[in-house]
């Protein structure tokens, strides 16, 4: 016997408005509500609205919670200033990657982990026990958020409708607290589309009133509800990296080409740092394979696990594929060999069920907002 999956606090919502629900790490979630693709779109040109309720809230607080987080994470935390957030990740001893993480400084001695949702209790535990010996407490706050993302260059004009706190102050990766439509919030300006947006972390109780809010609000906009399958394309176009495709506990973050995220010259050890000391050399003087976009001559949509070919030979593996919607092509992220991951490189090809075809690779993302 198996669980049955976890539910929203919009679960009964989603329904109503005709979702296509799929179990996701767990959680009975929105894939899409019609036509994938038109909500992609209005994403792009208008807005979409989002339940990321199966997000995993990880709260640590006291006056070593930053330390904490930089012994447990490869970024330096505690140097974040208050408000602000960071992209950052947890490591094995190894360098193997855990999990993908974004960090919220709420209070001089608060920060917020939101971690993915399949690797949410991975990273509670992991934390947890790194962060012993600190002067911090670890707080499992899952069942205490929800988490609604709205998405897309109108949303800005959307949510000032429905809220007095300073947007335009707002910069990308910060957050501060705040009241949308009458529901207390802490309101982030991120996201995982490629667009403008903000994620909005409330209370489970407030969140159908907030949903309601905002669909009222963005009608006239253009906004729509989103489910995760437009959620992957957008993020695939934009270029990031999904947790279990791209990243995995067999790479390092130097070997997805983010090692921008490791902080050496942090105070004090963290886990994982001599392995990682090592695995940055390596991409110095030997490159591993790259990741690359690739961009279909024709119309085969590639696929996870698919081998990425250079005359007949293996030279890399498709870790997300999918048609895009905005430039009305298949495209793919995959790792391949050095000596084939130069943008224009010609010859290489996608093993599609048998049938070599060919794909143009072009640095990473496919997609990137005018600003």
């Amino acid at each position: 016997m198996t669980d049955a999956p976890r539910r929203t606090a919009l679960d009964a919502l989603h329904r109503a408005l005709g979702a296509t629900m799929t179990d996701f790490a767990g959680w009975d979630m929105p894939l899409r509500y019609g036509s994938e693709r038109d909500e992609h779109i209005a994403v792009r040109t208008r807005a979409g609205l989002f339940d990321l309720s199966h997000m995993g809230e990880i709260t640590l607080m006291g006056a070593q919670a930053g330390q904490a987080l930089d012994h447990a994470l490869v970024g330096n935390i505690s140097a974040l200033a208050v408000g602000r957030a960071r992209y950052t990740m947890i490591c094995r001893e190894d360098g193997g990657i855990l999990d993908d993480l974004i960090v919220y400084r709420l209070g001089e001695d608060e920060y917020m982990v939101v971690a993915n949702a399949s690797n949410a209790q991975v990273v509670l535990d992991a934390i947890t026990e790194r962060a012993a010996g600190f002067e911090a407490t670890v707080r499992d706050d899952r069942e205490n958020y929800a988490l609604i993302a709205v998405q897309g260059p109108a949303s800005p004009a959307i949510l000032k409708s429905v809220t007095d706190a300073d947007l335009d102050g707002l910069k990308y990766y910060a957050g501060l607290p705040g009241t949308v439509a009458g529901v207390p919030a802490l309101i982030a300006r991120t996201g995982y589309t490629g667009e403008d947006g903000f994620e909005l972390f409330v209370a489970p109780a407030d969140a159908e009133k907030l949903w309601q809010a905002l669909t009222e609000a963005g009608a006239d906009a253009g906004l729509v509800p989103c489910g995760l399958s437009c959620r992957d394309t957008l993020r695939l176009e934009a270029g990031m990296p999904l947790y279990g495709h791209e990243l995995t506990t067999a790479l390092t973050p130097f070997d997805a080409g983010l090692g921008r995220v490791v902080k050496f010259d942090k105070a004090g050890d963290f886990v994982g740092r001599e392995a990682l000391a090592a695995a940055a050399e390596r991409a110095e003087t030997a490159p591993p394979r790259k990741l690359v976009g690739l961009i279909a001559a024709g119309r085969r949509v590639p696929r996870a696990g698919f081998a990425v070919t250079v005359g007949g030979e293996v030279v890399g593996e498709v870790t997300s594929g999918a048609p895009s919607p905005t430039l009305g092509k298949p495209i793919a992220i995959a790792y391949v060999d050095a000596a084939h991951a130069t943008p224009g490189t010609e010859g290489v090809c996608v093993d599609i069920r048998g049938s070599h075809e060919p794909y143009e690779v072009v640095a990473l993302p496919f997609y990137k907002r005018e600003r």
